[in-house]
């Protein structure tokens, strides 16, 4: 595994409400990664605290060794992109003018002419979330689905090698969830990005990710491989679950089957040989 970013100590929240205490995390490079958990148990204050959106109350943040407190904001825009929950966007903007805002970091203010390499930049973005034939459209005339890929679109023009997601399929129907996530896969696959995301759905970290770092209650429970992560164990600690983990045919990965709700963190004694028996592989 390479180590991309390393959180050490880190203690976050909100005014006196401390919603991380001394975290440690190390999070690889090249790969895609989830936070998952249940609600209020810290991700998407990880997510900000590790953008430097959100300013820690202790530990450091660090990106290939080197804190990320110490680069200037548009040094770390040009390392790091991030598309937060529900943006908004001008009413009559285009997609284009959307995506162009991406370009930021690399002009002499909010209105500088675009370079040639900006404007190569923003045509990759487009095509990379097939958006291209969308361009000259208004963001308010897309699809839910349209709209969220044009700002990942304007995020992917950041051209940046970390891309942070904070829930990226939240309020989209399962069609438009599942569109978003495989373009977020190609990114990676395709063109290299390292991708971090808070995601809600269990099973698409489960076939989407790489690496998964589960919490509650704004402490690490695990992390690992989606096999790791993804035992009946595992669950009911994090979310209060009983659930049945059983490979999924078409991915190989594994694919959870919720089953009751309310079990407490304090009553988990479900065994690791309990997996082989609650995890069963299905065949085509």
């Amino acid at each position: 595994m390479t180590t991309g970013i390393e959180v050490r100590s880190l203690q976050a929240g909100y005014d006196d409400n401390i919603v991380i205490d001394e975290l440690n995390l190390t999070i690889p490079k090249d790969s895609i990664t989830a936070l998952i958990g249940a609600n209020g148990c810290g991700k998407s204050t990880l997510l900000k605290t590790i953008c430097r959106i959100l300013q820690p109350m202790g530990g450091s943040v660090y990106l290939d060794g080197r804190s990320i407190h110490e680069r200037n904001t548009a040094e770390l825009a040009r390392e790091m992109a991030i598309l937060p929950q529900q943006p908004t966007a001008p009413q009559g903007l285009t997609v284009r003018e959307l995506v162009a805002y991406g370009r930021s970091p690399y002009r002499s203010g909010l209105w500088g002419r675009l370079s040639s390499k900006d404007r190569e930049m923003i045509d990759w973005a487009l095509s990379a979330t097939g958006l291209t034939s969308l361009a000259d459209r208004p963001i308010d005339q897309l699809s839910g689905g349209q709209r969220q890929r044009a700002w990942i679109a304007m995020a992917v023009a950041q051209d940046t090698d970390i891309v942070f997601l904070d829930e990226p399929t939240s309020f989209l129907d399962i069609a438009h969830q599942l569109e978003i996530m495989k373009v977020v896969s190609a990114l990676h696959r395709e063109k290299g990005k390292t991708i971090i995301m808070v995601l809600h759905e269990l099973n698409q970290a489960a076939r989407f990710a790489d690496f998964i770092v589960a919490m509650r209650e704004g402490s690490i429970v695990k992390t690992g491989m989606p096999e790791e992560v993804m035992t009946p164990t595992i669950l009911r600690r994090v979310f209060g679950i009983t659930a049945t983990v059983m490979t999924d045919p078409y991915t190989g990965r594994p694919f959870c089957i919720p089953q009751e709700a309310g079990v407490a963190a304090a009553e988990v004694s479900v065994p690791e040989t309990v997996k082989a028996s609650s995890s069963v592989a299905v065949t085509a």
